[in-house]
């Protein structure tokens, strides 16, 4: 049994995890500056059970080397080596993953990415983000990085006939695939493009409808996004890319990528290799428990 949580800067969600089949236990507010506090939330939830292990989802990256914990939405736990403190506090081996990184966990474990060697889990949503799983293990890499394929000055600016700014990223660089392509980039294009305010649902709704406005920034969005990730298909040899976020409960946003980025791949395949995510519900505890499940094996 695995003892898994989900912790977001609002909330810490616990379940225990046996062969893949979560049981809630219930959900706490997360004490976001008080780090005794917030190791004591995690700690009852174990009380009177005999997990083998925990595992635990957040908005982080964990420094592999140093095992320092990155998480900007709760200062108490930033710059902490949270697992080892956990592992001390708890009496068990604590693994520590980065949110997108238990997305791409769940798909391969219960979703779209079953019976797939290697799984590129994408997340286009209020951010651009991704997780890499080979072989069925997740994988990090230096910093703990891996799969975060939203950040780097790759974006185009010449496209569709278009010049572009080179919009600004919140990681300090500028032409983000993340500050040009999440539902905040989408809004960008077409403010840059027609000079109208607009939500990233609206504009999909009018390109649904054949609005020529909406259909010019989706087209744009699509020709920034699709050649970047059609390169790391080829690096890395996912054949499947469960996608999860906002923008993929358009179904057709994501086929209409699909068509695209299937243009652009080295291996040439008529199935659908950039579908929506299976896992909807609760993908953080499911991916954290099935990474735990092959780390303490």
């Amino acid at each position: 049994m695995i003892l898994c949580f989900d912790i977001g800067g609002s909330r810490i969600k616990a379940a225990t995890s046996t062969a893949g089949r979560l049981m809630p236990l219930g959900d706490t507010p997360t004490p976001t500056h008080d780090f005794t506090a917030f190791i004591a939330a995690i700690a009852r939830f174990a009380k009177g059970i005999t997990p083998k292990a925990v595992a635990i989802s957040i908005a982080g990256v964990v420094d592999p080397d140093t095992q320092k914990l990155r998480v900007a939405n709760i200062p108490c736990a930033d710059h902490r080596r949270l697992g080892p403190e956990l592992e001390q506090a708890l009496g068990l081996p604590v693994l520590i993953l980065n949110d997108a990184d238990c997305f791409a966990m769940a798909e391969t474990a219960q979703g779209a990415g079953q019976g797939h060697r290697n799984v590129f889990g994408v997340i286009l949503g209020t951010g651009v983000g991704g997780g890499l799983v080979i072989d069925g293990k997740l994988v990090s890499g230096p910093g703990g990085f891996a799969g975060e394929w939203g950040h780097g000055p790759v974006a185009k600016t010449q496209v569709e006939g278009v010049t572009l700014p080179e919009f600004p990223c919140g990681c300090g660089l500028t032409g983000c695939i993340d500050a040009v392509c999440s539902a905040r980039g989408m809004e960008k294009l077409h403010l840059s493009l027609h000079g109208l305010t607009a939500t990233s649902e609206s504009i999909l709704t009018d390109w649904q409808s054949g609005k020529a406005q909406a259909t010019q920034t989706v087209n744009v969005w699509r020709a920034i996004l699709a050649p970047p990730l059609a390169m790391i298909l080829n690096t890395v040899g996912a054949s499947i890319v469960p996608v999860g976020g906002g923008l993929s409960n358009v179904p057709a946003l994501i086929a209409h990528l699909d068509e695209a980025v299937r243009a652009m791949i080295l291996r040439h395949t008529d199935r659908p290799l950039v579908v929506p995510a299976l896992c909807t519900i609760e993908p953080g505890l499911i991916g954290a428990a099935a990474a735990a499940e092959v780390a303490f094996a």
